[in-house]
């Protein structure tokens, strides 16, 4: 990981003020306050006070179906996608080779993945549970095989079919391939069966497999797990979408006031036609974030392409960030967005690290509480847990983590990876 001093694309907040500029470049303020949204409301998901009182839409749906917490994934991974392209062509225009980005991007990816692996097994580095699947490992592969994918080609039509060939192809090998040991689904077995479904079955097979040859691993709901590799497929998809998103931004948003207009509504059509195209496709094809299923893309694509209309229409279109009131409303999410990755990796480690300290004071499981949950029983739930005491716990947690992002922002300090 490289720190880099750079010329801030943003006006740096001075103490006393909050007022965001906009940068001489062409860069896309929406994209920043979309990836900083999105990366606040992770965290904020992520680390509820207890995990039994928690608001139906701050937790992901238990199978089939979605909640709000199911969006925030995908419209990373979207924005991903979108950055995939402006990094590229930023970095060609600076004399980059396609040389020098593919090794780029495989250096990055495998950042992101030590990144992870350093968050996972910290603080007491014992590899023997390690989950090879996750989050970050996630991020990493789709941003490896996407970023290849558009160095090669940039073609909007052509980034579209293969993001469609991906979509159906997942949902051929999930409707239509044996899952060996169970069958046919929807003949033998359910289709989507939460177990005996072909994603859990080779996840598991590879898990065995990795246990026999290195003595670890483990998947994150025991016999399945929401990152595994068959899943990662219709994730590219979703990244590849994100990148065409911001080739549609970069021809007309480019263009006068009257382009950018253009772009905005394109957004907007192209999010009501993908939310449609999902609900349409969950009725043979159930939306499901855990199995990050077809039909959950082109839903979940849809619902980020409405959000990133909306702010490319006020902030990039009206510019409400120039004005007193708006500075202070897109502020934070300039700030969060412009370190997302640094404020995700913090929000992990204060967990591991809080959490892996154990007061003399036993808890509701009849074991030492850790300082992570004597803060929240103690100070939030003193009278008792409840969702209100729970999201408040999440929310000040999201206030913590935003403070080390807030500081590299005073210091123009962008990381990296």
């Amino acid at each position: 990981m490289t720190m880099a001093h750079q010329s801030a694309t943003l006006a740096a907040a001075a103490p006393a003020s909050t007022t965001v500029t906009a940068p001489k470049s062409s860069r896309v303020l929406s994209i920043d306050v979309l990836r900083g949204i999105t990366i606040a409301f992770m965290i904020l998901v992520n680390d509820a006070g207890d995990g039994h009182h928690t608001y139906v839409q701050l937790e992901h749906a238990r199978w089939n179906g979605w909640t709000l917490t199911d969006l925030v994934f995908p419209t990373f991974l979207f924005v991903v996608g979108m950055s995939i392209i402006l990094s590229i062509n930023a970095r060609l225009q600076r004399g980059a080779t396609r040389r020098d980005l593919a090794l780029h991007t495989f250096r990055r990816a495998a950042t992101i993945y030590l990144v992870y692996m350093f968050i996972a097994l910290f603080p007491h580095f014992n590899i023997t549970h390690f989950r090879f699947y996750g989050v970050l490992p996630r991020i990493a592969l789709c941003y490896l095989i996407a970023g290849l994918i558009c160095l090669v080609t940039q073609r909007a039509s052509t980034l579209l079919t293969i993001a469609g060939v991906l979509l159906v192809t997942y949902w051929v090998l999930m409707r239509f391939v044996p899952v060996p040991g169970f069958g046919v689904p929807t003949i033998d077995i359910p289709l989507l069966d939460p177990d005996r479904n072909l994603v859990a079955w080779l996840d598991r097979g590879i898990l065995a497999f990795v246990q026999r040859t290195i003595h670890t691993g483990r998947l994150y709901e025991g016999t399945r797990d929401p990152e595994g590799l068959l899943s990662t497929v219709p994730a590219v998809a979703t990244t590849l979408l994100g990148s065409v998103a911001s080739l549609w931004l970069r021809r007309a948003g480019s263009s006068p006031l009257i382009g950018r207009a253009k772009c905005a509504w394109g957004f907007a059509i192209a999010g009501v036609a993908g939310i449609a195209s999902g609900l349409i496709w969950n009725n043979w094809f159930p939306i499901n974030k855990k199995l990050w299923t077809s039909s959950y893309v082109l839903f979940a694509a849809g619902c980020t392409l409405v959000g990133l209309a909306i702010c490319y229409w006020l902030i990039d279109m009206k510019q409400i960030h120039e004005t007193k009131l708006g500075a202070k409303l897109t502020w934070p999410w300039f700030v969060f967005g412009s370190n997302a990755i640094v404020a995700y990796a913090v929000s992990d480690l204060l967990v591991e690290t809080f959490g892996s300290i154990h007061t003399s004071e036993i808890g509701p499981n009849g074991k030492p509480m850790s300082v992570w949950n004597w803060v929240y029983w103690h100070i939030f739930a003193s009278h008792g847990s409840t969702n209100n005491t729970s999201a408040a716990f999440a929310l000040v947690y999201v206030l913590v983590c935003f403070i080390p992002n807030w500081i590299l922002w005073r210091k123009k300090i962008f990381v990296k990876l």
